[in-house]
């Protein structure tokens, strides 16, 4: 039974859902490039090796991609790309296991929505860009 249909706004909306998807992303990717040298010394207190190439990595992912897919550009491999490097970045950085306390909770709350935002990303590369896209298709 048909109790609820959006056929009719499918196209704006998933390009709602990929703006919202990806702001997260372009502005804390932003971010990272305009302190960068900061970044690469946080990537080095989390013991991350070669500190200035992951902030490289983490900028190129964050903004760059985060930019082509909310304007729809190469959205499914990209959107899968994403999606690992979000499940690599949480494992990284906010390892909840080795906490304790308000840490822990804070950790987890954000390991917890990366795999949300994981999901999202995985959805965006079943269904696509949408009309309203690049890619157009």
């Amino acid at each position: 039974m048909r109790y609820f249909s959006l056929d009719n706004q499918k196209d704006g909306i998933i390009l709602v859902a990929r703006i919202a998807l990806m702001v997260l992303f372009i502005i804390f990717g932003w971010q990272k490039l305009m302190a960068f040298s900061y970044t690469a010394g946080y990537m080095a207190s989390l013991g991350v090796p070669v500190p200035a190439v992951a902030t490289a990595v983490a900028v190129a992912m964050e903004f760059g991609v985060g930019l082509l897919i909310a304007l729809g550009f190469y959205t499914r491999p990209l959107a899968v790309i994403m999606a690992v490097y979000v499940l690599a970045t949480s494992f990284i950085g906010h390892p909840y296991w080795h906490m304790t306390g308000m840490d822990q909770y804070a950790n987890m709350i954000n390991f917890y929505k990366n795999i949300s935002i994981i999901g999202g990303l995985l959805l965006l590369a079943i269904t696509g860009p949408g009309r309203y896209s690049l890619d157009r298709r």
